[in-house]
């Protein structure tokens, strides 16, 4: 028998090794700028073409590399991070398995110029596809200047599923946003095809927040310090207010590294328990400094998942930091005792005695056990005698009780019964219609009774209303008065210029300003009394990473019918109660929302009197 297993060639292992480590060009920026931050560099500049897919470009002033050090640097797991294995337990440096620029060169054309501090000359590196076709001497500055071309040129099932310019830069962002968070003491500048995107100064860690995401942000952080013998926590916990439904930002820190930890992500969840709405999520920026013998960041290809040897502990001490920082900053809402308009309280005594008796209460006291004793201490039923076995027979009588709620509950939906929108009578014919505790609707009707969640109902005919229009081009909008003024963060920014064609479709009329600004002249009709920035915001939140065209329409129609909707909690007149049941008969699907959803249900006369 022949031997099969053979030694793959350094090509193939590279590219496999890429496949894990370069995911996309925000991953070659995270490679290249922690090595980076490694090499002491103080400024970093990243200059992007086609969001990354033509160059990334990353330039520092860091300690450089001597000719032979640049290329070995290409080879695989050729590092100077560390020497021994004990050494994992140990990192204080973004990179150890030497990895990356090997993953990065084998799918790639790659230039490097680097020269050494102190040294007079530097050297020149051209790689293509891990081959090295020219090295040469050449005067550069200190440090390294890495120029990425034709990223996955090589690799074109890897290229080919590359989003669109606008996701991935918008990817490259989000990555961007956490190494210039952790390393708030370095300068960055960032420009994509010619137009700087972020031009950031070295500073404290509230100063780069601020800078990243607005000014706004300064009044909605709470300073957070606390230091133990296990972990050392710093950073900003948002007020509660603040709190957001959809990419809250919530950003962990440990050693200078980026970490995805849902554990600790639920121990600062807790915290906000009955002070922020179920589906929303607190902001938060926290740096934790622990002793590296302690953490396993060995984990996954990303480094951004990391073991913890105390986890309890740190989780206990977290959740106590942010408890702690809420209530000293009066963020746990008090007891109001607000004397003004309460009910005056009379005063009283009691008749034959100075002193009210002390109230003796039995615990163990059953109604349905004869009582004895003196003093009144208990009751004796009258005919005690003709009731022998009355737990036995409570007992039973709650079972049987149950058991029959349970066989409603189960009871199946006739097969027998009319299509939903053919059980409510027509509108001339509409009588009985009636409102449930301000969110369902009830028609009734001979067959008997629909019963209609008003808010989804109402979310859906606004959704339709906008995927038809679309469909027809026949696209409606109404000029506001006073046009809103919408800033927007770099990052939102990224995505918001991807939609803002399909927006213009649904009828909103923006116009681009300076920077990050945007103008509102127009808005589809229906959004009266709507914060139209606020509901612009949750659109691009719900659209981050879609390149699908008529997906991110779906999504933008259904952001807006959702905000748009009758709200749970508001009374309709009979008028509004008509016509909404009017326009839900129309939809082309009355049972579910587009999520998926129930919308209305249908309770026929047989149903009724089988739970009688």
């Amino acid at each position: 028998m022949s031997d099969v297993i053979k030694l793959l060639p350094d090509s193939v292992a590279n590219q496999i090794a890429a496949g894990e480590v370069i995911q996309r060009p925000a991953s070659v920026i995270k490679e290249l700028v922690e090595n980076a931050v490694d090499a002491q560099a103080t400024n970093i500049q990243i200059i992007l073409k086609d969001a990354g897919r033509t160059l990334i470009q990353v330039i520092d002033n860091g300690v450089g590399m001597s000719d032979t050090d640049a290329r070995l640097a290409f080879e695989r797991h050729s590092t100077s991070k560390i020497r021994q294995a004990d050494d994992l337990f140990s990192l204080q440096t973004m990179g150890f398995r030497g990895e990356a620029l090997a993953s990065i060169a084998a799918i790639s054309h790659i230039e490097l110029r680097t020269c050494a501090r102190g040294a007079q000359l530097g050297t020149k590196l051209l790689i293509n596809a891990s081959h090295c076709e020219s090295q040469e001497p050449d005067v550069c500055p200190a440090g390294c200047n890495f120029m990425i071309k034709d990223l996955f040129f090589n690799v074109p099932a890897r290229r080919k599923f590359l989003k669109s310019n606008q996701v991935e830069l918008s990817n490259i962002i989000k990555e961007f946003e956490k190494l210039a968070l952790v390393n708030y003491n370095i300068d960055f500048t960032v420009t994509h095809n010619g137009n700087v995107l972020y031009k950031l100064s070295g500073g404290t860690f509230k100063q780069r927040i601020i800078a990243l995401f607005g000014h706004n942000i300064d009044q909605q952080l709470i300073p957070l310090n606390v230091d133990t013998s296990l972990v050392k926590i710093s950073g900003f916990i948002g007020k509660p207010e603040s709190a957001r439904k959809r990419n809250a930002m919530q950003y962990f820190f440990v050693n200078g590294r980026y970490m995805r930890h849902p554990y600790f992500h639920k121990a600062v969840l807790s915290c906000y328990d009955e002070l922020i709405p179920d589906e929303s999520q607190p902001k938060y920026f926290l740096v934790l400094d622990v002793d590296p013998e302690t953490i396993d960041v060995n984990i996954h290809p990303t480094k951004t998942e990391i073991k913890f040897e105390n986890e309890l502990p740190i989780w206990q001490i977290i959740s106590a930091a942010v408890k702690e920082t809420l209530g000293r900053f009066s963020m746990v809402p008090s007891i109001d005792f607000d004397k003004e308009d309460a009910p005056e309280i009379p005063s009283f005594t009691l008749p034959h005695t100075s002193r009210a008796p002390e109230i003796a209460v039995d615990k163990s006291y059953n109604p349905f056990k004869q009582q004895t004793g003196s003093h009144g201490g208990g009751y004796t039923p009258q005919h005690s005698d003709t009731l022998p076995n009355w737990e036995e027979l409570y007992k039973n009588f709650e079972k049987s009780k149950q058991e029959g709620l349970d066989e409603i509950g189960e009871l199946p939906l006739s097969t027998d019964a009319p299509a939903l929108e053919n059980a409510v009578p027509a509108d001339d014919e509409m009588q009985g219609v009636m409102q449930l505790a301000d969110r369902y609707l009830l028609s009734l009707s001979q067959e008997g009774v629909v019963i209609l969640d008003q808010h989804r109902a109402h979310l859906t005919v606004l959704y339709e209303r906008l995927m038809d229009q679309i469909d027809g081009m026949n696209v409606v909008s109404q000029r506001v008065l006073f046009p809103e003024i919408m800033h927007l963060t770099v990052a939102q920014n990224a995505a918001f210029e991807e939609i803002e064609p399909e927006l213009e479709k649904a009828g909103f009329g923006l116009a681009k300003l300076s920077g990050g600004d945007w103008s509102i002249n127009s808005v589809p009709p229906g959004l009266d009394n709507i914060d139209i920035i606020e509901m612009l915001n949750e659109v691009i939140t719900s659209v981050s990473g879609v390149s699908v065209k008529d997906k991110v329409f779906e999504k933008i129609a259904l952001t807006i019918a959702s905000k748009a909707a009758i709200p749970y909690n508001r009374h309709l007149n009979e008028q509004e109660m008509k016509t909404l049941i009017t326009d839900w008969r129309k939809l082309k699907n009355t049972k579910y929302t587009p999520s998926g959803k129930l919308i209305a249900n249908f309770l026929t006369l047989d149903q009724v009197a089988k739970m009688f």
